[in-house]
């Protein structure tokens, strides 16, 4: 009988956003990138997109996109993501699926996720539907088409859960082989235990409580586990020949050998497990021992010969079933000897305290302007995609009991807001690993800091105080954060925003960059009214009225501010609601006055008087802009360093020259002068316009003659860029000989150095070049043989 092969890869990335701004803030662990989804992205989901398949020499014959053929799903909020930083990937994922369907006769490659990998089973009702759907709507939003398949978060997964998805039209999930109890034929009248021994070569039916069913696949526990935490994408022959070697022969029925991991392993977890992934597809077609194949492909022709009954409340990634993510059953991630998962089980009963006691308020306000408020948080799926005016009135018109007034229209946001950010505070991460102070469970916390925020717009009741108690009783095996409460001290109410500290932001930028009369930070429009500036020496006076509002909610506040600047960090910015013009244009003619009279530390005081308490400073700005902003208040000082150096090293060169002649190790002061002008003087020669070659080649020359280090990461990360913008302008005039003659020089001096440098990018700028007709076919030979020079340099082998 025939034999299939699918691997399955669940891409997928916790929702990062600040829930105030909409946006990943900088993440310092992730550099040189700017954050951990930049950094996965570069390392995982865009060499997927176009990876390499080698020949015997190690040269790249063929890229090709992965996720055409193999079963994937992307969660939706990093879907969302890729789709604002990275659209040119989008398309290529959205490509592949289309593509995958000529090959798979009809059946697409991308399956659904449930939305924000909320573990199911320990959901109501009500979410586990809005989960579904919105992971459903989402697909169809950007797939064009309805998903045959649902992956289920950890795969966790009980029975209601399965029902909901077959009611929605979802016709298969895929689980590990643990979570089978028992199988028998679906004429048989036996059942037979399994354990997790069940056989995954078909699908099997699982009858609902509702009369419905839904077809589910067993992947391949161990090869699976082998391959995300073995050696088995060691090459793309030893993945091949191992997914080959569990085809049984002696099976009658055609059998389907398929595994199931993060999608994170090909290229993020293992280096180049993506290009395993390439060869090992390659070399299954190649050899035609069985056919590639795809979940709801094989399902049409192979439907389930056999039923299934599940262990309920059963997942993947934990021996307990579904513990982990609510109870200290002793599943971690190993990181740390002697610590205890204490706080979970108190986490998620507080939690689960906040949404119980969010639905009436929810019910109540929402109700008093729309038909059914629980359909319509199913619906708001529309509106999270895109919140233009347009789809507001669409949604509007299908939801609102009649027509709304800006300020009901507000209302109906906030509580619909409410209840999106109490759907995100139970994304899993926030469980699954050691600590109740680490990023992704700062991260749950501060979602349901955001959903008490948006209650209080509708009630005087103290959610927050009631929360913090519940919290308190969630430990951290940190002796310093003690507990939840303390955490959410720590970490959670500095990052809580007000409208007012948009105005702030605005202002304190203000100092360093221009903005024009309308402008966005972030998810939100600030429109300027008023705005005076007064200068003498480095110390500035700033003076506006501007109109702040939330794309999100359309929260409108309008405000005056005033902010004195003395040089360097040294600043204090006020803000308050705007009363009228009068007001405002008298505190801006007295503190002009006291300015212009050089009497500046009076201005602090007229800045208490003017606006109380509402006072702010650098260490309020959102962290992006503040990272600029003291980058720029930096310049002068590092400017005056590196002058510094640079007059010593130019002064003293001779003698340090002499010194290290004589083999007589340089003083370290001396040394790390030299190392950091080579650095500075490479990261010039590298920013000009077509690269400095000579004056490249010669800094490695001197960094070699002292054994000076390279800022290894910076200077990789800085050249990686620059290729990309000069293999860039090659690809659009390829037939200048000049520029080309120089890339071929410039690989060949970085392919002598001690450098990494990723070559991804450049790479697949002369793929593309080598495959058009104007180059493979109507170029002269002098002219192909500079180019295969050029492709030699960058180990390609492509004609």
């Amino acid at each position: 009988m025939k034999k299939y092969i699918c691997i399955h890869g669940h891409f997928y990335q916790p929702p990062r956003e600040n829930p105030w701004l909409e946006a990943i803030e900088l993440q310092d662990t992730a550099f040189p990138y700017h954050d951990w989804n930049e950094r996965i992205t570069a390392e995982c989901y865009a060499p997927n997109s176009a990876s390499r398949i080698l020949n015997e020499n190690h040269e790249i014959t063929q890229i090709v996109n992965n996720y055409q053929s193999i079963s994937f799903n992307f969660g939706p909020t990093l879907i969302s993501w890729i789709q604002e930083k990275h659209p040119e990937l989008l398309k290529k994922i959205i490509e592949a699926d289309q593509n995958s369907q000529a090959q798979f006769q009809g059946h697409g490659a991308a399956i659904a996720q449930a939305y924000n990998h909320m573990i199911l089973p320990l959901s109501n009702t009500r979410d586990k539907y809005t989960q579904i759907l919105w992971g459903i709507r989402h697909f169809e939003i950007y797939f064009g088409r309805k998903p045959e398949g649902l992956w289920l978060p950890e795969t966790a997964v009980n029975l209601e859960t399965l029902d909901i998805m077959s009611e929605v039209g979802i016709k298969f999930t895929i689980l590990a082989p643990n979570q089978a109890k028992r199988v028998r034929k679906l004429d048989g009248l036996h059942w037979h235990n399994v354990g997790d021994k069940i056989d995954i070569t078909m699908p099997y039916l699982q009858k609902l409580p509702s009369g419905r069913s839904i077809a589910l696949f067993f992947y391949d526990g161990p090869t699976s586990r082998a391959l995300a935490f073995e050696n088995l994408l060691q090459s793309g022959n030893v993945l091949a020949d191992r997914l080959i070697e569990l085809c049984n022969f002696s099976r009658m029925h055609p059998q389907l050998i398929h595994i199931a991991t993060d999608g994170e392993t090909y290229g993020h977890h293992h280096a180049f497990g993506d290009m395993a992934l390439a060869y090992a597809l390659h070399y299954i077609k190649e050899q035609q021992v069985a056919d590639i194949t795809i979940y709801g492909q094989f399902l049409e022709h192979n439907p389930p010969t056999h039923e299934v009954e599940i262990h309920e409340n059963s997942s993947w990634s934990c021996a307990h079933g579904i513990e982990r993510w609510k109870s200290d059953c002793g599943c971690n991630s190993g990181g740390h000897s002697g610590w205890r998962q204490h706080w979970r089980a108190p986490l998620r009963e507080s939690l689960d305290w906040l949404r119980d006691s969010l639905i009436p308020v929810y019910e109540e306000h929402a109700g008093k302007y729309l038909r059914d408020p629980w359909q319509a948080r199913n619906d708001y799926i529309e509106i999270i995609h895109d919140r233009s005016p347009e789809k507001l009135a669409d949604f509007l018109d299908k939801n609102a009991i009649r027509e709304l007034t800006e300020s009901e229209i507000e209302e109906v946001l906030k509580a619909l807001e409410m209840q999106r950010h109490a759907l995100l505070m139970y994304t899993s991460c926030g469980w699954f690993f050691d600590e109740l102070s680490g990023i992704e469970t700062v991260q749950v916390i501060a979602y349901a800091a955001r959903a008490i925020q948006l209650a209080h717009s509708f009630s005087d009741t103290d959610y927050e105080s009631q929360f913090l108690e519940h919290l308190a009783n969630a430990p951290s095996n940190i002796p310093e954060y003690e507990n939840g409460r303390k955490i959410y001290e720590r970490f959670i109410k500095p990052m809580r925003l007000e409208l007012p500290a948009v105005t702030a932001h605005y202002a304190i930028s203000s100092i360093f960059k221009d903005y024009d009369d309308h402008t966005e930070i972030y998810c939100y429009n600030v429109e300027r009214h008023f705005a005076q500036t007064a200068e003498s020496g480095k110390i500035k006076l700033k003076i506006g009225a501007v109109r702040v509002s939330s794309k999100i909610t359309r929260e409108t506040i309008f405000t005056d501010y005033a902010l004195i600047h003395y040089g360097d960090q040294n600043l204090l910015c006020g803000v308050r609601t705007f009363q009228d013009e009068a007001a405002y244009h008298g505190m801006e003619q007295e503190l002009l006055n006291v300015f212009s009279q050089g009497e500046f530390l009076e201005i602090t005081k007229l800045l208490e008087k003017y606006f109380g308490s509402s006072l702010y400073t650098l260490k309020n700005m959102f962290r992006d802009e503040q990272r600029i902003v003291i980058n720029e208040i930096l310049k002068l000082p590092l400017s005056e360093a590196e002058s510094m150096y640079r007059f010593f090293y130019d002064n003293h060169a001779s003698i340090m020259s002499y010194v290290n002649n004589l083999s007589i190790p340089l003083p370290l002061t001396l040394h790390k002068t030299i190392e950091y002008v080579i650095n500075s003087n490479l990261k010039q020669a590298i920013h000009e316009d077509i690269l400095n070659l000579e004056r490249i080649e010669q800094l490695f020359a001197l960094a070699e003659k002292f054994h000076t280090e390279f800022y290894h990461t910076e200077i990789e990360f800085l050249l990686q860029q620059q290729m990309v913008t000069v293999f860039k302008n090659f690809q659009s005039n390829p037939f200048n000989e000049e520029l080309l003659k120089k890339l071929i020089n410039l690989l060949e001096i970085l392919n002598k150095i001690n450098l990494i440098i990723n070559p991804w990018q450049v790479q697949n700028i002369m793929y593309h070049l080598s495959m058009e007709d104007r180059i493979r076919n109507q170029a002269d030979e002098g002219y192909k043989n500079l180019f295969r020079q050029l492709l030699q340099q960058l180990k390609m082998n492509l004609f």
